[in-house]
């Protein structure tokens, strides 16, 4: 899903920008940097100097299928070409280069244009449904290619969002009304595609693979990670789980599955998934989340999309306020790669026990997260709004629950540290899904622009306090 830039140089009639080589700088290093990215340029023939000549650029633009116009300050831009292009529908950013001289006559007077250019799309363009960035640098500047270089991920990130398709298997679990979706909202907000499949689907091709292909994936798996204590049977159902829900995927051609993984697959044919979720996601990079939540699947997408990886699907199970850390885990799957150490595919630890029986409908990941930087997100509310804070894996209390986890603490956002206590009255009074997933490394401002090109509400960390909610939190 290449993204395609849109470039449009501007300028009064002037010499200044053919003088100082601007329009040809700029275009060079931008393809480069776009190249750098996945994404490609293409670039108006004219340049725009009134709202007519501004309007056919726009035009052309659209022809050539561009994703994102950038309007590029060569000089002095009169205020016509951006009210023009302030009205398409379309991601808009707005460039300019620094003076090449501090003495004498102003060469370009981009600066002055910019600020002017960023004022008059205010006043014509709706601004929560279609931001516009500004950049300011000269080709080559390191801070710049940051920040346009971010703009592209996020935005390669919305365009591979939209026209996703998650397949839905067995519907929400039980009771967890929290996670309901609405899937026609969430088309309109992101464009994603929700379709329901009956969960017989799964255990119908879960009996129909052969024992030779079981056999393969299975060796596959157990090389990958030790078995311990998971019964040959369990095992084999777990290839069958894995084999079932790649072909549903690439029948169905969905880019992730939401999965209800209990109860009724532990009735019939009597397993849990969890694994099956941790190989595929693992070697297939295809997400899938646990109890059929959507929103969970569709975190996981932008997620992918961004650092080319799938993240965890974890509860914030048990917070240590005293040692301001947040034990992340889940009982569920969680791909191999974010183990500190060796996996291992074990028996559920929680289902089954308590009866004669014990524990046996495995199997799952077990495993501790690699200690380090992580940033933890959720798109929530029909995909209207979202979370994210970044932090750090690292030791904590005890080793934590069986299953995939790692605890999490040294909080912080844009505005600086954040505590354990914090993030969890902020969970608390938001009421946000209780699902997060849980990524290496630091994407929070990456996660944060994409958001807002979607136009997504941020939920912003509620800072901890004794009184009730405050007003409207939630």
């Amino acid at each position: 899903m290449s993204l395609k830039i849109g470039l449009i140089n501007a300028s009064l009639p002037s010499y200044f920008p053919q003088k100082h080589g601007v329009f040809d700088a700029c275009g060079d290093w931008l393809e480069a940097l776009a190249r750098a990215h996945g994404a490609s340029v293409v670039t108006a023939d004219a340049i725009p100097m009134n709202a007519a000549e501004a309007r056919a650029a726009a035009q052309e633009m659209r022809g050539k299928g561009a994703d994102f116009i950038l309007l590029l300050h060569g000089g002095f831009t009169m205020g016509d070409v951006i009210r023009e292009l302030a009205r398409i529908d379309l991601p808009l950013g707005v460039w300019a280069t620094p003076e090449p001289t501090l003495v004498d006559d102003i060469q370009l007077n981009n600066f002055v244009s910019l600020n002017m250019s960023m004022s008059i799309a205010r006043g014509v363009r709706d601004l929560k449904a279609y931001p516009v960035q500004w950049y300011l640098g000269a080709p080559g500047d390191d801070a710049l290619a940051e920040r346009l270089g971010q703009t592209i991920q996020a935005l390669t990130a919305r365009k591979a969002l939209s026209g996703a398709r998650i397949g839905v298997i067995g519907g929400l679990a039980m009771t967890f009304y929290n996670m309901e979706v609405s899937s026609d909202s969430l088309f309109r907000q992101l464009g994603v595609w929700s379709e329901h499949i009956d969960i017989h689907h799964m255990t119908d091709l879960m009996e129909a693979q052969s024992d030779g292909d079981v056999a393969t994936e299975l060796a596959r798996m157990t090389q990958a990670a030790s078995v311990k204590g998971v019964s040959d049977d369990q095992m084999n159902l777990t290839a069958r789980a894995a084999l079932s829900l790649r072909r549903i995927a690439a029948e169905g051609g969905y880019h992730a599955l939401a999965v209800s993984d209990w109860p009724a697959l532990q009735t019939s044919p009597g397993m849990h998934p969890g694994a099956a979720f941790s190989w595929l996601e693992e070697v297939d990079r295809l997400p899938i989340a646990s109890e059929g939540d959507i929103l969970g699947a569709v975190t996981q997408l932008v997620a992918k999309s961004l650092t080319g990886k799938v993240g965890c699907l974890l509860d914030m199970t048990s917070p240590d306020l005293e040692n301001d850390q947040i034990l992340m885990w889940h009982g569920g799957g969680g791909p191999l790669y974010m183990a500190r150490d060796n996996a291992s595919w074990i028996n559920h630890p929680m289902i089954g026990r308590g009866t004669d029986a014990g524990p046996i409908y495995g199997a799952i990941a077990d495993f501790e997260f690699a200690y380090g930087a992580c940033t933890v997100l959720r798109v929530a509310r029909n995909g209207t709004a979202y979370f994210a804070i970044e932090g750090e894996v690292a030791e904590g209390p005890a080793s934590g629950f069986t299953g995939c986890r790692g605890w999490v603490g040294r909080f912080s956002d844009e505005v600086g540290p954040r505590s354990a206590r914090d993030v969890v009255t902020t969970v608390l009074e938001h009421g946000l899904e209780h699902h997060f997933i849980l990524l290496p490394g630091r994407h929070r401002a990456v996660f944060d622009e994409f958001c807002g090109w979607c136009g997504l509400s941020a939920l912003p960390v509620i800072p901890a306090h004794n009184s009730l909610p405050r007003g409207g939190a939630i």
